[in-house]
């Protein structure tokens, strides 16, 4: 991250288009823990860009020493508020982040692209952040996603991995698929030990955030896209990546 840029604003929502749906918090945040659970390391836990902290308590049952950068600083002190002693809330860009430990467990969810330089950051991860036997957790909207390729046929947006308007006012730099996120944890650095998805997804956020107001997507429904999801990972909504330290 740039430190010319306005994180608070980039965390608004946009004209048509919010900066996190109740899809995030009601779905996609309870199956992204459900993923990440087996792969979970004893010790502590970093979280890079934590928002308000919606993610970081649904962490808090299964870490006691969890670690927050986030850029924004209305975000940071909204999280303060809520998590209160329960977790450590550093405002700071990535770059100038000076953090006081290694960490077991890092997670980096949604984040990735809205980076001007990620491979800097991933480099920064596994040389300085990551511990010897530590795991980060890396997820990133899908390219791919059903939902972005009906938009491409409907004539919304130009092709799967474009930036849209509304994405870039949110910061986003880049849309990422499989092969571009492995390629990017390689080129910082990472060891990819595992790659998967999280949710098969055919409607946006906005359509999602209209049904799940209805009794029609039932708890079968939602994990039976989940289960799709491990079967068809190019298909999701979410691509996941699972790495260890590299070589130094």
């Amino acid at each position: 991250m740039s430190d010319k840029r306005n994180y608070n604003q980039e965390t608004k929502d946009a004209c048509n288009h919010k900066y996190a749906y109740n899809f995030d918090f009601e779905v996609m945040h309870p199956f992204m823990i459900r993923a990440f659970e087996p792969f979970f390391r004893k010790g502590n836990l970093l979280e890079l860009g934590s928002f308000r902290g919606d993610f970081t308590r649904r962490l808090l049952p299964y870490f006691e020493d969890i670690t927050c950068v986030e850029a924004s600083d209305e975000a940071a002190a909204s999280a303060r508020r809520d998590l209160g002693d329960r977790a450590k809330i550093i405002n700071s860009s990535f770059e100038l982040a000076n953090l006081p430990s290694q960490y077991d467990n890092i997670v980096l969810t949604h984040v990735l692209e809205h980076l001007d330089d990620p491979v800097a950051l991933l480099k920064r991860i596994n040389a300085e952040w990551l511990s010897e036997d530590g795991r980060l957790f890396l997820v990133c909207p899908n390219a791919h996603a059903p939902s972005r390729q009906i938009a491409v046929k409907m004539g919304l947006i130009s092709h799967n991995s474009a930036v849209t308007p509304a994405e870039l006012e949110h910061g986003h730099r880049i849309t990422y698929t499989l092969d571009t996120l492995e390629r990017d944890a390689r080129a910082g650095g990472l060891r990819v030990v595992y790659r998967s998805g999280i949710f098969f997804k055919a409607l946006a956020n906005f359509q999602w955030d209209r049904l799940l107001s209805t009794d029609i997507i039932s708890n079968e429904y939602l994990n039976a896209c989940y289960e799709l999801g491990q079967i068809y990972p190019d298909l999701c909504s979410s691509i996941f990546l699972v790495c260890e330290k590299g070589p130094r």
